[in-house]
């Protein structure tokens, strides 16, 4: 199925190499060839780069490594289309400015019914192409233009409205999402879909594993902070993508981070 990568860290940190273990889960050693993305923060603004085409071979991906692109909040997707054509609207990550700042959300699963029963209720917010998981996104913020103002509500307020709406998606079928609204990362874990072999296997969790670190390098993968900055880095994967001790986020949790440590987070349960 898709996968998602997140970092979120106390000082700006360069994505080198690529992702390039990650971008082979893009249609290389997986199944996931529908499209790839990845959003840099830049301050109230994001940088996004998405491609309706597999990552492995990608000359964009390529562009990041040399570029040595860098943040204090970086999502990255692979997809794997199950609604919606494999177009450059329909892939992830998604983009919307709302409020003042940029809001970026990537999704790992697939909702049934989701129209109906995630109506639109105003037009602020109106999905551009055909996928469950842009029309989720809409919906979000539509539910948060309630509690925002001039300045980010509080991480509670935030978390609530998340967790009504997680509880809806997941309802749904499995609601795997990362959400960033240029002053908090969440990111809610729910159940996955696992490929082995070529083939999917039953929903199962853990379906997103964390690790905290100052930097980072396994399997082709650097992450790079500042020379000589003090620093606090956490990522977030749908699989862990290294041996070393990631931790699997228990379904049903939402956590907020922020500056590459978790400051709150709110459990609405394992069932449906």
């Amino acid at each position: 199925m898709c996968e998602l990568f997140a970092v979120s860290s106390l000082n700006r940190v360069a994505v080198d190499y690529s992702l390039h273990e990650f971008s082979q889960h893009g249609g290389l050693s997986h199944l996931n060839k529908s499209g790839w993305g990845m959003s840099f923060q830049q301050d109230l603004d994001t940088l996004l780069i998405k491609e309706a085409m597999p990552a492995f071979d990608s000359a964009w991906v390529k562009f990041i490594h040399d570029q040595h692109l860098s943040s204090k909040c970086i999502l990255a997707h692979v997809r794997y289309a199950t609604k919606g054509e494999p177009v450059f609207e329909n892939t992830h990550p998604f983009k919307r400015e709302a409020f003042g700042r940029a809001h970026v959300f990537a999704h790992n699963g697939s909702l049934n019914e989701f129209q109906e029963a995630l109506p639109l209720r105003s037009s602020t917010f109106l999905p551009m192409g055909q996928t469950d998981s842009e029309h989720a996104f809409c919906y979000l913020l539509n539910e948060l233009s309630g509690i925002w103002e001039s300045s980010p509500p509080s991480v509670d307020q935030r978390l609530k409205v998340l967790s009504v709406v997680a509880l809806k998606m997941r309802a749904l079928g499995s609601a795997n999402f990362l959400y960033s609204d240029g002053d908090m990362l969440f990111a809610h874990a729910d159940k996955r879909r696992f490929d082995s072999e070529g083939t999917f296997g039953p929903n199962q969790s853990p379906a997103l594993h964390w690790i905290a670190r100052r930097d980072f390098k396994a399997n082709g993968i650097d992450l790079k902070s500042q020379e000589g900055s003090k620093q606090k880095t956490l990522l977030l994967a749908s699989v862990p993508l290294s041996d070393d001790n990631w931790q699997g986020l228990p379904r049903g949790t939402i956590i907020a981070v922020k500056s590459g440590r978790i400051v709150d987070q709110i459990f609405i349960g394992e069932s449906t």
